[in-house]
C-alpha cells in the first residue's frame, strides 16, 4: 500500500464524507455523531424533567439556572481545552491544579499591585506556561502524557500551595473590575458566562474551519500518517498543551471573580468533570475524533446532576459514585460503536 499523501490524510479530518485512508475511523462527523448529540440532548431533557418532578419551586428558577451556567462556565472552559487535547490523542490530569497556580499567582500581593488587567493576564500567562512545559516534556522529552500531566499536577498544586503558604488570598478592593465578571449581568446573565460562551465559539471556529483544528483531527487520528503528510507532530503536540494551559489561565480568571480569591485548593478534581464530559460528548480517548459541541453537552449533564444532587440534598459521595458510572458507561458504549463500525 502506498504512503498517504498530504491531501488524504488532512482530507480525512474535514467536516464531511466518509472515512477516508490515512486516518482510519475518523470520518464523518455526522451521522454517528449527530445520533449522539440527539443521544446527549434527550439525556438533558430527562435531567430537567427529574428536576422539575423532584424539586420544582428550587430547579425552575431564574437563580438556579443562574447558579448552573456559573458552574458549567469555570469547568467549561477547561473542558474546552480538555477536548482539543483528548482529539490530539493525548490527556491532560494538571488542568485544576494549573487553574489554582494561575490564580494564586494573579492574586499575590505583587501581581494585585498592577491592577486587574495584569492579573488577567498574568492568569493567562501562567496557565499557558505550564502547559506548554507539559507539552514539551510529552512531544520532546518523550514521556507518555499520563505521567508527564500527573507530573504537572503535583508541581503546579505543590507550587501554588508554596506560594501561597496554604492561605486563601482575597482580591483586594482596589481590583473589583475582576470580580464583576461574576457580579454584573447583561440580560440576567453573568458576563463569565458570555466569557464562557466566546471561548466555546473560538474553540468550535478553531477545531472546525481552521488547518490547526484539521491537524489536530489527523494527529489524534494517526500520527504517522500526519507525519508522513508533512505535519510537525511533536510541535503540534505542545501547542495542544499550551492551548489546554491556556484555558486554565482563563478558567482561573473565572474562578478567581467568583470567589473573589486566589487558592491552592481550587480546581479538586475538575479534571475529572472535564475530561468525563469529554468522553461523555463522544470523543474518542485514542483520538482522532470528537467535538466541542458534545464536549460542552456532555458538561451540562455533569453539571446537572450535581445540581439535582444538590437540591435534592444527596450526599456528595453517592454524586461521585454516579458520575464514575456515567463514565464507565460511556467508554463502554463508545467501544460497542467502534466494534460495529469496525469491518
Amino acid at each position: 500500500m502506498s504512503e498517504p499523501t498530504k491531501a488524504q490524510t488532512l482530507s480525512a479530518a474535514g467536516d464531511g464524507g466518509p472515512p477516508r485512508r490515512g486516518i482510519p475511523g475518523l470520518g464523518s462527523l455526522g451521522g454517528v455523531g449527530e445520533m449522539r448529540h440527539l443521544g446527549l440532548l434527550g439525556a438533558l431533557a430527562l435531567l430537567v424533567v427529574v428536576g422539575l418532578v423532584t424539586r420544582p419551586e428550587n430547579f425552575a428558577t431564574a437563580s438556579n439556572l443562574v447558579s448552573i451556567l456559573s458552574l458549567a462556565a469555570t469547568i467549561g472552559v477547561i473542558t474546552v481545552g480538555a477536548t482539543f487535547v483528548i482529539i490530539g490523542g493525548g490527556i491532560d490530569l494538571s488542568v485544576g491544579a494549573v487553574m489554582a497556580l494561575a490564580s494564586v499567582w494573579a492574586t499575590t500581593v505583587a501581581t494585585q499591585s498592577y491592577g486587574p488587567v495584569v492579573m488577567a493576564i498574568c492568569a493567562m500567562l501562567v496557565g499557558t506556561g505550564a502547559g506548554l512545559v507539559t507539552g514539551l516534556l510529552i512531544a520532546y522529552g518523550r514521556l507518555v502524557p499520563f505521567i508527564a500531566t500527573l507530573a504537572m499536577l503535583v508541581a503546579a498544586r505543590g507550587l501554588a500551595q508554596r506560594m501561597s503558604d496554604r492561605k486563601t488570598q482575597i482580591i483586594d478592593a482596589d481590583n473589583t473590575a475582576l470580580v464583576e465578571l461574576s457580579t454584573s449581568r447583561v440580560l440576567g446573565i453573568p458576563l463569565l458566562v458570555y466569557i464562557f460562551a466566546l471561548v466555546v465559539v473560538l474553540g468550535w471556529v478553531v477545531l472546525n474551519r481552521t488547518t490547526f483544528g484539521r491537524r489536530t483531527y489527523a494527529v489524534g487520528g494517526n500520527p504517522e500518517a500526519a507525519r508522513l503528510a508533512g505535519i510537525d507532530v511533536r510541535r503540534h503536540t505542545m501547542l495542544l498543551y499550551a492551548l489546554s494551559g491556556l484555558c486554565c489561565g482563563i478558567a482561573a480568571i473565572l474562578i478567581m471573580a467568583r470567589t473573589t480569591t486566589g487558592s491552592s485548593t481550587h480546581g479538586d478534581l475538575y479534571e475529572l468533570d472535564a475530561i468525563a464530559a469529554v468522553i461523555i460528548g463522544g470523543t474518542l480517548l485514542t483520538g482522532g475524533r470528537g467535538t466541542i459541541m458534545g464536549s460542552i453537552l456532555g458538561l451540562l449533564i455533569f453539571t446537572l446532576i450535581t445540581n439535582l444532587f444538590i437540591l435534592n440534598g444527596l450526599n456528595t459521595s453517592d454524586q461521585l459514585i454516579a458520575k464514575g458510572l456515567i463514565i464507565v458507561a460511556a467508554v463502554l458504549l463508545q467501544r460497542r460503536n467502534l466494534k460495529e463500525r469496525s469491518p
